[in-house]
């Protein structure tokens, strides 16, 4: 088998979580493209041999980006990305040239028509599928055709790869000139208590990537994902690095070790008296009905006890986290650390999300968390990845 690294492109890159699981699974990003500074400063410092262009796509001529990197069409292995794609289909609600989420899928296929890489990779949300009774996923995969590529669509529960948490993400694959192989998306390696909330099928054919009876790994748990680093309190910073706690306790800790210096982006956010209190009230699996009545916010004082089940809530040690999200806010979801009183840091997430240590955050803590919650897993995009390299090799 030829060892050579793939290469690829990324569009719509954000910070750089699917370009590392696709670095771990033997491609090279040679290029690229985040319109936020803040993002693309953090891919950059991550992988310091592509070129990050900061800039609106819609600005971004594809054929001298190919041309600079001296590739001719047909050669490039991979564009992949997390394009906008609601609104693309011609049935959407408004159909309106000032659409900006039309627009942006199209940007994508704009590279790929210049470049006509042999695959392609989409990620999204769950919620593709059924986004207006699935005439978007249609277009998309029409459109695919149209420019010569044989598409398919699967979700993938991340926790079936080892990430641990709650996360679902839409990934569509295409090759170029040929249908899509049925192996072409990685079979899950464990089995985990996870439970989809969305639409499964599509035209009748189900889409989610269920563990087999052979898939005997256990789900990664919270405590093996972040019990590792260091102990703090709720608002305190520390050192910009800082010790590991103890030695590495299982294999997801070494794994997310490996080239790591230290732990970087680990600072406790601040909380507000209030939630200080409150905190003091949640066990591990408990949430906001565990808060006395009048020290809850007046909102939710009226909520039923069956609403909200994740807001104000503790983890368990040894189950899997809620859904990584933009702001790891207790008002949002089951954010407490389960025997620290402190919610999660950006670090804490970052592992939750399978970010090796030595990806290191720039920017504010708020940005910082944007950037973890926004991305792709790595473990889970590595996972893709080495299916799609198995076929293109």
């Amino acid at each position: 088998m030829c060892t050579e690294r793939l290469k690829m492109i990324d569009l719509f890159s954000g910070a750089g979580g699917l370009s590392e699981g696709l670095s771990e699974a033997g491609f090279h990003s040679l290029f690229a493209s985040e319109i936020v500074p803040e993002y693309a400063a953090t891919y950059q410092l991550n992988h310091p041999t592509s070129f990050v262009l900061t800039q609106d796509i819609r600005e971004v001529d594809a054929e001298r980006v190919r041309e600079n990197f001296g590739i001719k069409r047909g050669e490039l292995d991979l564009i992949a990305g997390g394009p906008p794609c609601q609104g693309f289909s011609i049935n959407a609600p408004i159909r309106s040239a000032n659409d900006q989420r039309n627009h942006l899928f199209r940007e994508f296929l704009r590279f790929v028509d210049v470049f006509a890489p042999r695959a392609i990779l989409i990620e999204n949300v769950p919620g593709l599928v059924s986004f207006e009774q699935g005439a978007t996923l249609h277009a998309i995969l029409d459109a695919l055709a149209d420019l010569g590529y044989g598409a398919d669509v699967r979700i993938l529960g991340a926790a079936y790869y080892g990430v641990p948490q709650m996360r679902w993400r839409t990934v569509i694959l295409g090759l170029r000139g040929e249908d899509l192989p049925k192996h072409a998306f990685p079979e899950p390696i464990c089995h985990a208590p996870i439970k989809p909330n969305f639409t499964t099928t599509f035209d009748g054919t189900p889409l989610v990537k269920i563990p087999s009876h052979e898939a005997v790994a256990p789900f990664t748990t919270v405590e093996q994902a972040i019990d590792d680093l260091p102990v703090l309190l709720a608002g305190e910073r520390g050192t910009q690095v800082k010790e590991y706690r103890c030695k590495a306790t299982c294999a997801y800790q070494r794994r997310a070790r490996l080239g790591s210096s230290g732990v970087y982006n680990h600072e406790a956010p601040r909380l507000s008296p209030a939630n200080l209190e409150r905190l003091k009230y949640i066990q591990p699996g408990g949430n906001w009905t565990d808060i006395p009545k009048d020290l809850l916010p007046k909102g939710m004082q009226r909520a039923r006890t069956s609403d909200h089940t994740k807001r104000y809530g503790r983890v368990t040690k040894d189950g899997l986290a809620s859904t990584i999200l933009t702001k790891c806010d207790p008002h949002w979801g089951a954010y407490f650390h389960y025997n620290q009183d402190r919610s999660f840091t950006v670090r804490e997430a970052a592992r939750i999300q399978s970010f090796p240590d030595h990806f290191v955050f720039t920017g504010n803590q708020a940005q910082q968390f944007a950037q973890v919650g926004n991305a792709v897993p790595p473990i889970l995009a590595e996972s893709v990845g080495l299916a799609l390299k198995s076929i293109l090799q």
